[in-house]
């Protein structure tokens, strides 16, 4: 099964909307997973809410540790920290989406975060839904 993982540090907001997002509307036979540098000990409450807001439950989600064996089989690998903070690279595969941890910003900001994280998402499957 083709996979796409996303990936940030704490695995607990940013790379879990997107497994969400991706898993909510990859065509038939593709699965998104996500991992963390350094995951933390659960989803963020407010990533679970929000996506919530947008009829996508990630509730049932857990941190996990970033797997390279899963990330060497994977389709693509999205990189979604800055560069210096998610050192993930396997090879040509790795694309990166420096998208602020949510945490980091105003809580204001958090919704802006989720609908790009959207829109990326989006894009990603035009892509494969183009066969490029």
């Amino acid at each position: 099964m083709p996979t796409v993982l996303f990936v940030c540090e704490g695995n607990r907001a940013r790379s879990q909307m997107a497994e969400g997002f991706f898993n909510a509307w990859a065509p038939p036979g593709w699965r998104g997973v996500s991992g963390g540098t350094r995951p933390r000990e659960s989803v963020h409450p407010r990533a679970v809410e929000m996506m919530r807001d947008v009829g996508i439950d990630i509730s049932r989600q857990r941190p996990k540790p970033f797997d390279l064996g899963v990330a060497a089989k994977a389709w693509r690998v999205i990189a979604m920290c800055t560069l210096g903070a998610c050192p993930v690279d396997v090879a040509e595969k790795t694309e990166h989406w420096d998208i602020p941890d949510p945490a980091d910003v105003p809580e204001a900001r958090w919704t802006e975060i989720r609908d790009e994280i959207a829109s990326r998402v989006k894009e990603l499957l035009a892509e494969i839904r183009g066969g490029t």
